[in-house]
């Protein structure tokens, strides 16, 4: 990564998040996956504020951000696990917002969810085959697609769940999702717990699942593997979109400053001027 400012850099920048924009539906054009103005909340917490996003076809996109982010709720948005207004979701032009989750993985939505979540009395197979049990769609992936891509699993086919190691575990829960032949893989935290190599391992079959013609959204904290495998990638902080743009466009700094919600061009955050304000008010309006 450039460690200087790209002269027209591919990206839209925001130190402090708001809402930006919704995307016409010209920009629509093209996306299989976008969102326009999305909230999520959970009870009367709001999680997110006006999310704008878009996914095209083929594309890999990668959502970053510290704990508490919103970026978790952000992909149970997508799904359906939280509800929304049918037209804050696009699946191919399409509003889902208020649909149930089941009719998303009809649709080609699939889900790979944070902690694998398996039948760990069940066998790798039994797992796998519950993935295209319900609402399987015509596609390149089969058991053999996936152990073609995760060798392991083959080996360890008749093995429980609970028998795997972490590694193993989270390529069950990824061919799982992929059983269902999706057109949009979402990943939630692929990497959590894993050792460096099992994670090297799992990354380097991205470009497989994407040259299936499978689009893919990861959630990642990882930032230096988010922007290896990412065409374009999204920042959150607090709920909101902070950063959006390409690995090649994005520096460290810009990075740096969405994600811990850091001032750039030498503009106070809001924390430090809400911190200053209090200062000066406790100082009888002297300042600190």
């Amino acid at each position: 990564m450039s460690a200087t400012p790209n002269p027209t850099p591919n990206l839209t920048a925001n130190p402090n998040p708001a809402r930006t924009a919704p995307s016409s539906a010209a920009q629509r054009s093209g996306a299989v996956l976008d969102t326009t103005g999305l909230t999520a909340f959970y009870g009367d917490f709001q999680a997110l504020f006006g999310v704008d996003f878009h996914l095209d076809a083929g594309e890999v996109a990668a959502i970053i951000g510290a704990n508490g982010a919103g970026k978790s709720t952000f992909l149970k948005s997508l799904v359906g696990l939280i509800g929304n207004a049918a037209d804050m979701v696009h699946f191919d032009g399409q509003p889902i917002g208020a649909m149930h989750p089941s009719a998303g993985v009809g649709l080609g939505l699939a889900l790979v969810p944070e902690g694998r979540r398996l039948f760990s009395s069940l066998t790798v197979e039994e797992n796998l085959l519950i993935g295209g049990q319900h609402t399987r769609r015509e596609g390149p992936w089969s058991l053999e697609a996936i152990y073609d891509l995760f060798p392991v699993l083959g080996e360890r086919r008749n093995n429980p769940g609970q028998a795997l190691s972490g590694g193993q575990q989270q390529m069950v829960s990824i061919g799982r999702a992929l059983m269902s032949n999706p057109r949009v893989l979402l990943c939630d935290e692929i990497s959590l717990g894993l050792a460096p190599i099992v994670i090297r391992d799992i990354y380097a079959c991205v470009p497989q699942i994407r040259a299936e013609g499978t689009s893919i959204v990861v959630v990642e904290q990882d930032i230096n593997q988010a922007l290896a495998v990412a065409d374009r990638v999204y920042c959150f902080q607090e709920g909101r979109v902070s950063l959006t743009g390409t690995p090649a466009a994005l520096t460290r700094e810009q990075i740096k400053a969405a994600y811990f919600g850091l001032a750039e061009a030498g503009q106070p955050s809001k924390k430090t001027a809400k911190s200053k304000a209090i200062k000066t008010k406790q100082n009888g309006g002297r300042g600190a």
